[in-house]
C-alpha cells in the first residue's frame, strides 16, 4: 500500500515550504523552478515514506507544534483524546500536580502545561535521542511563556521515580511504547521511529506495566490515570489497572476509528496506603 493520503500530503509539504497555511496555497501566485524543484524531492521522499513529520519538522498535540524527527517518535492524532480527557479529569483542580511517563517528544507534557499554566508538569525520558529533542521543545515553550516543565532523565521502570511526588499526582498520563513485537507496522514506523518507542515484547504490555505500578503509587487519592495502548488491549490494560486494586472508575476509551485506544481510572480514596 502507497500513502494513506497522497493529495493531503503534498498540499501539506508546499504549505511548508511556501510558509503558508495549507488553506491559503491557491493564494500563491507562480512559484519560482527551484522550489518546485525542492517541492518535487519532498514528494519523491513521502513517496519513500518517509514521515511527513520528518520532511516539515513539525508535529502538533493540542495547541502546542513540536519539533520532530529521526531518533524521537512522533506524535500520533489519536492522542489528542487521551489529551482531552487528561484536561477534563484536572477540570475544578488548581495548582495540579501531573505526571508525563515516556514524554517522547515532550507532546503530553507540553500540551498539558500550556493548557493549564497553573499546573506543575513532570515529564520522564530514558533514550537520550528523544531527551535532545524534548529538552529542545520545552526550551522553546518556556520562551514563548509556558509554565517550564520538569524533565527527567530516568527509567519508567525504576520503582523509586519521582519520589519525591509520591501520592501527590493530580493526573499522570502516558503514550508508552506498546505494539507487540514482530506486529506488521507501515513503513513510517519500522524505518523511522525508534524500535524502544514502538515495541514494547511479545504481549506489547512490558512497559504499561510499569506505568500502571507507577500510577498506584503516584496519584493521590482521586488522582487519575490516561494510558495509550494497542487496539489489541481494550481488555488486558484495564484488567492490569483493576488489578492494583487502588483504581475504582476503570474505562476504555476508542479513538476516531473505533478502535480501542487509551484506558482511564481513578485512584480510589479506599485502600490508601498510610502515610508517615
Amino acid at each position: 500500500a502507497g500513502v494513506a493520503s497522497p493529495r493531503a500530503d503534498a498540499e501539506l509539504l508546499a504549505a511548508h515550504l511556501l510558509c503558508v497555511e495549507r488553506t491559503k496555497l491557491m493564494m500563491v501566485p507562480l512559484v519560482d523552478p527551484p522550489v518546485i524543484e525542492a517541492l518535487r524531492e519532498l514528494v519523491r521522499q513521502r513517496a519513500a515514506r518517509v514521515p511527513l513529520q520528518h520532511l516539515t519538522g513539525t508535529a502538533t498535540l493540542g495547541d502546542v507544534v513540536l519539533s520532530v524527527g529521526p531518533g524521537v517518535f512522533v506524535p500520533r492524532p489519536e492522542t489528542e483524546l487521551l489529551l482531552a480527557w487528561g484536561l477534563s479529569a484536572l477540570d475544578g483542580v488548581s495548582d495540579p500536580v501531573v505526571v508525563d511517563l515516556c514524554t517522547g517528544s515532550g507532546a503530553l507534557a507540553l500540551a498539558l502545561a500550556h493548557a493549564r499554566p497553573d499546573a506543575s508538569v513532570h515529564a520522564v525520558e530514558n533514550d537520550p535521542s528523544a531527551l535532545s529533542w524534548v529538552r529542545y521543545n520545552a526550551n522553546r515553550q518556556a520562551r514563548q511563556g509556558d509554565t517550564p516543565i520538569l524533565l527527567y532523565a530516568a527509567d519508567v521502570t525504576d520503582p523509586t521515580i519521582l519520589h519525591e511526588v509520591e501520592g501527590s499526582v493530580d493526573l499522570l498520563v502516558c503514550n508508552p511504547p506498546y505494539v507487540p513485537e514482530g506486529t506488521p507496522v507501515p513503513p513510517e514506523v519500522r524505518n523511522h521511529d525508534p524500535h524502544d518507542a514502538v515495541f514494547a515484547g511479545r504481549d506489547g504490555l512490558d512497559v504499561v506495566r510499569h506505568v500502571v505500578a507507577a500510577a498506584a503509587r503516584l496519584l493521590r487519592p482521586g488522582g487519575a490515570v490516561a494510558i495509550e495502548h494497542d487496539d489489541t488491549h481494550g481488555g488486558s490494560v484495564p484488567a492490569l489497572l483493576r488489578a492494583q486494586r487502588v483504581f475504582e472508575c476503570v474505562e476504555d476509551h476508542v479513538d476516531l476509528a473505533g478502535r480501542p485506544r487509551f484506558a482511564t481510572a481513578r485512584r480510589s480514596s479506599a485502600d490508601s496506603p498510610q502515610r508517615e
